[in-house]
């Protein structure tokens, strides 16, 4: 019987590339969005893949929705943890709201998803929570105190939830993904993204299907001894 996911922040950008493999992997996946209703509906006539409509930092809706899912699909066996926002500026300018908008999706979003599925996970001995992260998380990056402390809360929680499931076969392990191909970077002026690049020892922004190709692992079967461990996907931007 095929495994089901979730993938939060699913039908765009690093998010629809790990839903598109988890699909071509044989995984029925459930592809969460917050707001693009047009781009969702382009989605999932291109890919197949069914979207669900809920924010991830409002907990009950989370709770709703891992309940549709499981109802429409069958029990959640893999979550994937991607939906992120930022609200980018330096602390002296940054307001409480935007502090709140980040850390309450991007990090509280991780914890509201995964007390939707972590019981089902635990009672059934299997699953796969993956998080995805970032090289800011781990680096720090000026102007993203908000965004920065959200992901690198994102290491600390995989690290202690994977604690929670070890004996139970659930598998908790992040990425941290570095400067990648996406829309959310192609806004980036022109010579401000040559200072980026030139940063990456590879020298090149890394693809989406290639965060999505670690997450296909570690949500996997052939990952059953891998737990707590985070994935730096960055060129060799920040080895860490």
């Amino acid at each position: 019987m095929a495994r089901v996911a979730i993938v939060t922040g699913g039908t765009r950008g690093i998010g629809e590339a790990i839903s598109v493999m988890l699909r071509d992997e044989g995984v029925v996946v459930a592809a969460n969005y917050a707001g693009n209703d047009e781009r969702a509906q382009d989605f999932t006539r291109r890919t197949g893949i069914k979207s669900y409509k809920w924010d991830v930092a409002d907990f009950d809706a989370c709770q709703e929705g891992c309940a549709r899912v499981a109802a429409d699909l069958g029990p959640v066996d893999i979550l994937v943890n991607n939906a992120g926002i930022t609200r980018d500026t330096t602390i002296l300018k940054m307001t409480y709201q935007q502090w709140k908008e980040v850390i309450d999706t991007n990090l509280g979003g991780c914890f509201n998803m995964a007390k939707g599925v972590f019981a089902g996970m635990r009672e059934r001995k299997w699953g796969r929570i993956v998080n995805i992260g970032s090289i800011n998380g781990q680096a720090g990056q000026y102007g993203q105190v908000n965004y920065a402390a959200a992901k690198s809360g994102i290491h600390g929680f995989t690290k202690a939830l994977a604690q929670e499931g070890a004996k139970f076969g659930v598998t908790v392990n992040a990425i941290a993904p570095g400067y990648i191909d996406t829309d959310m970077v192609a806004a980036v002026p022109g010579d401000v993204l040559e200072k980026i690049v030139a940063r990456i020892p590879v020298g090149r922004l890394g693809g989406a299907h290639e965060i999505a190709r670690g997450v296909a692992f570690l949500a996997s079967e052939a990952a059953g001894f891998v737990t707590g461990s985070t994935l730096s996907i960055n060129g060799g931007q920040h080895m860490y």
